[in-house]
């Protein structure tokens, strides 16, 4: 059967359009246009969890979800007895390590007078040494013409053996007064490398107190609060996330055919899917370094079976330009279609 002359005229005019399309599909260059526009992209934060150093329960929670919150802010308290009890035990540790550090030191500072006095005796013992020699001598010449008697001589021989004797011995205790200086000298070094453990260790307690207080690392909102009162956490467990608003920027996943003339520095505008009316102005900031998929978990291998060209997309991160009230209305994960000036 055939075809009325119409059906065939719009049948002849639809395959001429389909064709027409696809010779210009075919022969466009998309990278060459003066604006590129794409609707895959949303608005995202570079947010930070919010997570303890220390483990312990809860006492106290200052925020809510949703609330506004500056840098440095309490948002929650660990309960801090258990380390107020370690900062006291380090405490004692220190002033004992002092104490024990001072005492080595006044032993060291009084060893010089222990050597002092060692030589002291030393020079003692040397001037009754020539005293006895010299009554040893004069006792020996009066026995000898019968002036004094054999007892006496003996008994100034017996004295100068024992002053002998005597200096001997404290010529021994002298070198001992003076070996000992060197060891109390490494005493105390060892007594001062002990207190300064001891000092870390202390450090050490009062930083663990301090993170029991945890405050907020940046201005911003905060999400996915989890922690509340009487919860007993562990460390790194999140407890929440604070969300910097004002930071927000949008990545926008253009096509790789899209990409020719996109350089960072270019204006750009914004159309949020939930505010149509409102279009922010931005700039380009950065490109990514490779596709999405380069990073995926599971890559694809196009060097095995059938291979099927994918038009791959790159992220490009466009910045807020600051001043615009109608800014405060972005959430992170908002949809939006960015429009890069790339004839600029």
């Amino acid at each position: 059967m055939t075809m009325p002359k119409l059906a065939r005229l719009g049948a002849g005019g639809l395959i001429a359009l389909v064709a027409l399309g696809g010779a210009w599909a075919w022969a466009h260059d998309e990278g060459a246009g003066k604006s590129q526009t794409t609707d895959d992209a949303h608005v995202q934060a570079d947010y930070s969890t919010v997570a303890p150093k220390v483990a312990g329960l809860v006492a106290q929670v200052m925020v809510e979800d949703n609330e506004q919150v500056r840098r440095g802010q309490l948002l929650a308290v660990i309960d801090d007895r258990d380390f107020r009890v370690a900062v006291t035990a380090a405490e004692a540790e220190l002033k004992s390590a002092q104490a024990r550090a001072a005492g080595l030191r006044a032993a060291l500072a009084r060893q010089a007078s222990v050597v002092a006095q060692a030589k002291a005796a030393v020079d003692a013992d040397s001037a009754a040494i020539a005293l006895s020699r010299a009554n040893a001598r004069r006792y020996q010449d009066l026995a000898s013409d019968g002036s004094a008697s054999v007892q006496e001589r003996q008994e100034s021989l017996s004295r100068l053996q024992s002053d002998e004797a005597a200096h001997r011995r404290d010529s021994a205790a002298h070198a001992a007064t003076q070996q000992q200086r060197p060891m109390l000298a490494a005493d105390v070094a060892e007594a001062d490398a002990a207190v300064e453990q001891a000092r870390a260790a202390l450090d050490a307690a009062r930083l663990a107190l301090s993170y029991t207080r945890i405050v907020a690392p940046v201005d911003g909102m905060v999400g996915r609060r989890s922690v509340r009162v009487g919860n007993y956490v562990q460390v790194g467990t999140p407890l929440l996330a604070v969300v910097p608003l004002r930071e927000a920027y949008v990545e926008a996943n253009f096509r790789e055919t899209q990409m020719r003339r996109i350089r960072p520095g270019q204006r750009a505008t914004i159309r949020i899917d939930t505010l149509p009316d409102i279009e922010l102005k931005g700039h380009v900031e950065s490109i990514a370094p490779a596709s999405g998929v380069t990073f995926a978990a599971i890559a694809p291998e196009n060097a095995t079976g059938n291979f099927t060209k994918i038009v791959q997309r790159l992220s490009t991160r466009i910045v807020i330009d600051p001043g615009q009230r109608d800014a405060a209305a972005l959430r992170v994960g908002m949809s939006v279609v960015p429009t890069v000036m790339t004839g600029e």
